[in-house]
């Protein structure tokens, strides 16, 4: 496998690793989540934490590290759904939950939707024709009310 693979696979390892921390438990510093990755045996620096924390949007309130709400809940990694243009649905997910959350889109089998596209944090949905994309929306969020 490609080195830059590698360290990408790492990364999302990490960041996944992160996110479980912390909705399992109160974590005031990022030492502490450090620490708490190497335990789990997940290498990990302070400025790669850092970075981490950064693009997965975890804010600090209260003295602990948690995950900001966007747009309802970070159900299942989505985050938000927007229009783009007449056919195109934007889904924002937390970081290297893009695939997961396709998935998940597909398996519903929505008649509006044509296809999906999924890259590391970003997902395109196609619907067959503007009408639809409002309803499509609603749609996909109620599947990850659940």
């Amino acid at each position: 496998m490609h080195n830059a693979a590698v360290l990408r696979m790492q990364k999302r390892e990490r960041q996944q690793k992160i996110l479980g921390l912390i909705q399992a438990k109160p974590i005031g510093t990022q030492e502490d989540l450090r620490s708490l990755l190497e335990i789990s045996g997940v290498p990990a620096t302070q400025s790669s934490v850092s970075r981490d924390l950064e693009e997965l949007g975890v804010v600090k309130q209260r003295g602990h590290y948690t995950l900001p709400m966007k747009n309802g809940p970070a159900t299942r990694g989505l985050l938000s759904l927007d229009h783009a243009g007449d056919v195109l649905i934007v889904a924002r997910t937390i970081p290297g939950l893009a695939s997961g959350v396709a998935v998940e889109i597909d398996a519903a089998t929505i008649p509006e939707i044509v296809g999906t596209i999924a890259g590391e944090d970003t997902i395109f949905i196609a619907v067959r024709e503007a009408k639809e994309q409002r309803t499509t929306i609603k749609k996909i969020w109620k599947i990850f009310e659940r």
